[in-house]
């Protein structure tokens, strides 16, 4: 045996490192800036399946956009690592895929290595280094209970063994350990040094139980208890989608202070405008032409003069983005809300900019948005005016720093001034409503930059060509 075990172990490594070559990870897309996970909606191949290159293989979702996960090239769907319903962070795999040979491969796999185990009685003689990695070997879910695979790298990294695990509270969907109960729990462990080598005893693990986690649930138990529900009340239980936009806005209320700053604008050239070119407009370009275009022209513009709005926070450190990405606020037929990007707004004319805005609302309502369209925004616009809203107070899209919301456009009595006199005419009012981030937007920009597009709004030429 000694004699042959040298000579075909290469060939043994080279078997093995052709199976391992054979196999690639399939990896959860990034799905834009804020986003950091996303749920597993649907399999769409099961285990076993053939796959082809650029083929669907699941259905993911996140509070921005439903979408898909393709496979970068053909091969057998060896094994899924995530159910349906599960959390996957971003980067990590969810699946191993495999050419066609890759279906056999691991069951001659394991005695093409067992040769390195000649010495079988050796492996017994050592208890207590077999101890060791038991400690920090984390299953990826313990009855019920699902741990990601950020909070599992955690736990290894921080030599926190599967039963330690299993005893720290979650706040996450059902009952799920996050990554800040973890970190939480982390910060006070530290306290409590016999913890790790008392877990052979009964009575140590009682106050590592008590001490970190206990605050976590605290607030989330009084949340449904006060809760009254009379006859006749109907509960509704909220869709995914639902659910993830609600926890985006509370982040941003409690990331953002929030200042809001109110403009009224006459907008009458523009109604004028618009009404004498958008049949021409339409028969040339073949698209309708609303709002919604000329007033990203504006907020371009404005952004250009006051660049300090179109940033993100970072810390202690103020991220000016070069490029004008205006995100599109776009109510779905569901209810919900999802915001399209238009990239480069700054480089696109009116005419680019309309047909933009055609496209990202046209296929946002049909569910057919990529990850890369609702990802990378620097500045919002939410039309409110399209529900007959005169005005909002629009939460900022995180990581962004400023939001602005356009009001319905109305007829009423305006002062006009002129040189020969004021007069009271009829004109076509809009109010502005700008929200910002109050830690590095103050007053004077947020307040100046809502007046510079109001300023925008009311110069435009009457007799603008198209």
């Amino acid at each position: 045996m000694r004699l042959i075990f040298p000579v075909f172990s290469p060939i043994f490594e080279a078997q093995n490192r052709i199976i391992r070559m054979a196999q690639f990870e399939l990896i959860m897309p990034k799905m834009g800036e804020s986003v950091a996970e996303a749920t597993i909606t649907k399999w769409l191949k099961s285990e076993g399946d053939k796959i082809e290159a650029d083929e669907s293989v699941l259905e993911i979702a996140t509070d921005k956009v439903d979408s898909e996960v393709p496979a970068p090239k053909g091969g057998i769907l060896i094994k899924r690592l995530f159910n349906e319903g599960d959390v996957v962070q971003v980067g990590s795999a969810i699946a191993i895929v495999g050419d066609t040979a890759e279906a056999s491969a691991p069951a001659p796999s394991v005695p093409l290595t067992s040769p390195a185990t000649v010495a079988p009685a050796a492996a017994p003689a050592a208890p207590a280094a077999s101890a060791a990695p038991v400690t920090t070997q984390i299953s990826p879910a313990a009855g019920d209970r699902f741990y990601s695979p950020l909070v599992r790298t955690i736990a290894k990294e921080e030599g926190i063994s599967q039963d330690e695990l299993d005893r720290i509270p979650g706040t996450g969907k059902d009952g799920r350990v996050t990554k800040e109960n973890i970190l939480a729990y982390l910060a006070t462990r530290g306290t409590a040094a016999p913890v790790v080598p008392a877990v052979a005893s009964v009575a140590a693990p009682a106050p590592v139980v008590s001490a970190a986690p206990a605050p976590a649930p605290a607030p989330v138990a009084p949340a449904k208890s006060n809760i009254v529900v009379n006859p006749g009340d109907e509960i509704i239980e909220m869709d995914r989608m639902r659910k993830l936009i609600a926890d985006h806005m509370v982040r941003s209320k409690a990331t953002s202070p929030h200042v809001t700053s109110f403009v009224e604008a006459d907008v009458t050239n523009i109604v004028k405008w618009r009404d004498r070119v958008k049949t021409q407009f339409e028969k040339r370009e073949g698209e309708k032409l609303t709002f919604t275009p000329i007033f990203i022209e504006a907020v371009v513009r404005a952004i250009k003069d006051f660049p300090g709005v179109n940033a993100s926070v970072d810390g202690t450190n103020i991220i000016l983005r070069k490029d004008i990405n205006v995100g599109m606020a776009t109510a779905l037929p569901s209810g919900n809300l999802i915001v399209p990007v238009i990239r480069n707004a700054d480089q696109k004319n009116l005419v680019g900019l309309t047909k933009s805005v055609n496209d990202l609302a046209n296929r946002a309502r049909e569910n057919k948005l990529t990850p890369d369209e609702i990802s990378g925004g620097t500045f919002t616009l939410t039309n409110v005016g399209s529900f007959g809203n005169v005005m909002g107070t629009p939460i900022i899209n995180q990581p962004q720093v400023a939001i602005l919301a356009v009001g319905a456009i109305r007829k009423k009595p305006v002062v006009i001034e002129t040189p020969q006199g004021d007069f009271i005419g009829i004109r076509h009012m809009m109010f502005l409503s700008h929200s910002y981030d109050h830690r590095v937007v103050d007053g004077s920009l947020g307040g100046r930059f809502v007046r510079r597009v109001a300023d925008y709004l009311e110069q435009f030429d009457l007799d603008r060509a198209l």
